[in-house]
């Protein structure tokens, strides 16, 4: 589709078809026999209207049928076939309109050439022509790249990214990681990326630890698939890693196994906790209306605001003359004050009841083996402990060796800490904050602080530079407004039954049931600018998803990995899948 809607001189693929009615919408091509039309192609049709000249309708294809004209019942195929009885196989391609150029919404003609749009025609029918910035996010089943608008993830216009598909299959967690990769090396941030940061929640094994390592795997045909969409194959260039501390160990060593250097421990001591009014993150369902010890949850917090004095280098505090050093310790002192008759009316409320008290020391306590790791006031204060976002351009804060409510707790937490400097700095500076599992933070049902923060991020989040991007295998569990607020949406592999979810209304019927087979690495894209989600492969991840595939592991002087041994080795363009329930990271298939 060139700039002045002159018809195109590509050779035609078809002609528009007059068997079914054609609307400005939809439209059918009956299809040459000397041509053919596949699903995602970008078609192009162009009728000359009285008065108005040259219209451009350009669509992509949506739907393909062949059936035998002429046979009448299912048997017919072998007559046909043995010529007996005569038919005529015809190709019909269901083209959804993408761009009508100029805007005058007339349905194309009946016998009206179509022809595949390339080049420039394709770039204008998707759209791409009218994006200042464009975001590389892979290849079309034509192999020319694919992109989504950059004011559409920066907050311009709109933010914010959601990403769904069934666990071991969808690479969510890859496209997530592939789409930061582009928008901080495509240089399509301009001199923002210097204050362009990423911030990641790991939820699955060691694999995002070793981001900064070059895999191995890649070969020239992968680096070719980087060249096509302007980008190099290569690893994030600045990365943090943080982990919690080793229990047991009283030297703040973070719990890791696969990488030993480069890792730093986090914890927050319980002076931090007192004095941050941290309390809240330890219940997932705190601010439940239904529940009246949320009353208490506020109060204690309060009253260790006001009463916890810190006590020594090592983060210990003193409450009401007793020194606590770790959180067990806590427990049991916040515990006493809520139940003694001198001290409860200050602690747990004047009118509160001994019900409702119970239910919060019951809460309370079955925090204490997921806490304890990282709530310390017994380790000698170290560098690097605070998980701050300022000193590399990606964060990762591995969460995998936490039980769930501690992954809670340190989601909530950081995100709030995070949100709140964004406040404090103003305008400037963008924070892209990826979250795998997001139903479990924020949940369709039910409310906590943790779901409060998401959806204030989510609602106003683009307004203060801070864009999320939520993983889930299943979006209908997450809170609607969530989805709804984000402008980008992305769907890998579903199950059949949530791909009927009306979550996926933008998906077209066929696209729906195409999710429900998709292969690894295949994603449908929705951006608001293009009225029809576009299918995309993003190629195999230039950095290592796991030890075996780092060339030299960070902190030791053996190789891993090696080289192929032979061609049956060799990786398909779609990398391992890094998103399986249990942590691990599935074998990649041959050829």
């Amino acid at each position: 589709m060139s700039d002045d809607a002159e018809p195109t001189t590509a050779p035609a693929v078809g002609l528009v078809a007059g068997t079914e009615d054609s609307t400005p919408l939809v439209f059918r091509v009956a299809i040459g026999a000397d041509g053919y039309l596949q699903l995602d192609d970008v078609v192009l049709t162009v009728r000359d209207v009285p008065g108005v000249g040259p219209v451009s309708t350009a669509g992509v294809v949506t739907q393909v049928k062949a059936r035998h004209e002429g046979a009448s019942f299912g048997s017919d195929v072998f007559l046909i076939s043995d010529g007996v009885l005569p038919a005529h196989v015809q190709e019909l391609a269901e083209v959804t309109t993408t761009r009508v150029d100029p805007e005058c919404y007339i349905p194309p003609l009946p016998g009206t050439p179509a022809t595949r749009a390339t080049g420039a025609e394709r770039d204008k029918a998707l759209y791409f022509d009218q994006m200042d910035q464009k975001v590389p996010i892979g290849l079309g089943r034509d192999g020319e790249p694919i992109f989504v608008n950059l004011e559409f993830l920066d907050g311009t216009r709109g933010a914010h990214v959601s990403i769904s598909g069934i666990s071991g299959v969808a690479t969510k967690t890859s496209f997530a990681l592939f789409l930061l990769h582009a928008l901080f090396t495509s240089g399509v941030l301009g001199r923002r990326s210097v204050n362009a940061k990423a911030l990641i929640f790991s939820v699955k094994g060691e694999d995002l630890l070793f981001l900064d390592q070059p895999n191995i795997r890649l070969d020239d045909d992968l680096r070719a698939d980087y060249d096509r969409l302007g980008l190099e194959a290569k690893p994030f260039g600045s990365v943090g890693f943080f982990a919690p501390p080793t229990p047991g160990d009283r030297t703040g060593r973070p719990q890791v196994t696969g990488r030993t250097s480069g890792v730093n421990a986090f914890w927050w001591t319980l002076a931090e906790f007192c004095a941050q009014e941290l309390l809240p993150y330890v219940f997932a369902d705190v601010e439940d209306e239904r529940n009246q010890y949320t009353m208490v949850v506020h109060q204690v917090a309060t009253r260790l605001l006001r009463d916890a004095v810190p006590a020594g280098r090592d983060g210990a505090v003193s409450v009401a003359g007793t020194t606590v050093r770790t959180w067990p310790e806590l427990v049991d002192l916040i515990a006493d004050q809520v139940t003694d008759d001198a001290t409860r009316p200050e602690w747990a409320g004047p009118v509160t009841g001994q019900g409702t008290i119970n239910a919060f020391i019951r809460r309370l306590r079955s925090s204490v083996r997921a806490l304890t790791p990282i709530l310390r006031g017994d380790l000698t204060e170290t560098s690097g402990r605070t998980i701050d976002t300022g000193n590399q351009q990606v964060t990762v804060i591995d969460l995998n060796n936490l039980p769930e409510r501690a992954q809670r707790f340190v989601v909530g937490v950081v995100i709030a800490a995070e949100t709140a400097r964004k406040e404090r700095a103003g305008a400037g500076g963008l924070l892209f904050t990826m979250i795998d599992e997001l139903n479990k933070y924020a949940p369709r049902e039910g409310n906590s602080p943790i779901k409060d923060l998401l959806l204030d991020i989510a609602e106003r989040g683009r307004s203060l530079g801070i864009i999320l991007i939520g993983a889930q295998q299943t979006a209908s569990e997450v809170e609607r407004r969530i989805v709804s607020n984000s402008s980008i949406k992305v769907v890998g592999r579903l199950d059949p039954a949530e791909s009927g979810r009306p979550e996926y209304g933008f998906l077209p019927p066929s696209q729906r049931q195409r999710a429900t087979l998709a292969k690894p690495g295949a994603m449908f894209v929705s951006q608001p600018e293009i009225p029809v989600p576009l299918a995309i492969e993003f190629p195999f991840p230039a950095w290592a998803t796991r030890l075996g595939e780092c060339a030299q592991p960070p902190g030791t002087g053996v190789p891993a990995g090696g080289a192929p041994r032979n061609v049956f080795d060799r990786l398909p363009r779609i990398g391992p899948d890094d998103d399986l329930d249990d942590g691990s990271v599935e074998p990649p298939p041959p050829y």
